[in-house]
């Protein structure tokens, strides 16, 4: 009697984890739709955003060209509690804080030396199959940028 006990409640537990990752729509895989987007001239492109668990935090691995066409690749792993966490990889910020809004939705803050040079908003679809990011900043120039980048899950 004691062991099924035992088994029943590992095996809610288990369920219980599964649904609580799976219950995170930002998390997965996603590949990015260049038909839906509107990137902004000379901007680089972040053609594949994976989310993942990362013990208690979040991993975030972009891959993409930066705005000469050359290969990018940054990892930020941290919270979506609005604080600072590091960003490696990334010649335009070197910090990135995430807050969550909704479970569909995140906003967030690029920064590059202490100042704010991005801010934007990632919502998930209801469905759980499409994710738009929208931008705005400033690039290295000091000239104002907007963007929306449209991705699809994998």
């Amino acid at each position: 009697m004691k062991s099924r006990a035992i088994v029943l409640i590992l095996a809610l537990c288990l369920v219980g984890v599964a649904v609580c990752y799976a219950a995170d729509a930002q998390m997965g895989t996603w590949k990015l739709n260049e038909a839906k987007s509107k990137l902004a001239a000379g901007m680089g492109k972040n053609t594949t955003v994976i989310y993942e668990a990362a013990g208690a935090n979040v991993k975030i691995t972009v891959d993409g060209v930066d705005g000469s066409g050359k290969p990018a690749h940054n990892t930020w792993t941290g919270k979506f509690d609005g604080k600072d966490y590091a960003v490696t990889g990334d010649a335009a910020s070197d910090m990135r804080a995430y807050t969550k809004v909704d479970d569909h939705t995140l906003t967030f803050t690029v920064k590059k030396g202490g100042k704010a040079t991005m801010t934007g908003k990632v919502v998930v679809s209801a469905d759980g199959k499409t994710r738009t990011v929208t931008v705005e900043g400033t690039n290295a120039a000091g000239k104002k940028i907007s963007s929306t980048a449209v991705y699809d899950k994998k």
